[in-house]
């Protein structure tokens, strides 16, 4: 599921967006694809199921980009990855709530130098279905 495949090309017609909307999605900080040494993006069948949760929370529960985007800021990444304290003192994601994790340039915390696009965090929410389960497993 996690191989990158897709041409923008294809992952838009596949998802029923254009190329333009899916790189705002990727301005935006919604989805990271993978891009290769060219720079040409690709994408996996996750990225696709990201897309389709994207489209469904701005078509059917009319809630615009701005406020996915602040949904996902309050995701909890600190207690996904089990950061430390001190990591959380400096970290914008853990301080912050306008960013969703993997938008954030981490300097000197637990996240420096990781890649987001491999991050369990943003693994974890590639479906609206993966947000909510996500969030019940912390909690139990």
């Amino acid at each position: 599921m996690d191989k990158p495949k897709y041409t923008i090309s294809t992952a838009a017609k596949l998802s029923g967006i254009s190329i333009h909307t899916l790189r705002m999605y990727e301005r935006e900080g919604l989805i990271i694809p993978y891009k290769k040494s060219s720079n040409q993006r690709l994408y996996t069948d996750r990225d696709l199921e990201r897309v389709k949760c994207i489209r469904h929370t701005i078509n059917e529960d009319k809630i615009n980009i701005e406020g996915i985007r602040r949904v996902v800021s309050l995701i909890p990444c600190w207690a996904i990855v089990k950061c430390n304290e001190n990591s959380r003192k400096t970290c914008e994601a853990f301080n912050g709530h306008t960013k969703p994790c993997w938008m954030i340039n981490h300097e000197n915390n637990f996240c420096t130098g990781k890649d987001c696009r491999e991050c369990e965090v943003y693994h974890s929410f590639g479906s609206c279905e993966s947000i909510k389960s996500k969030l019940k497993e912390l909690l139990t």
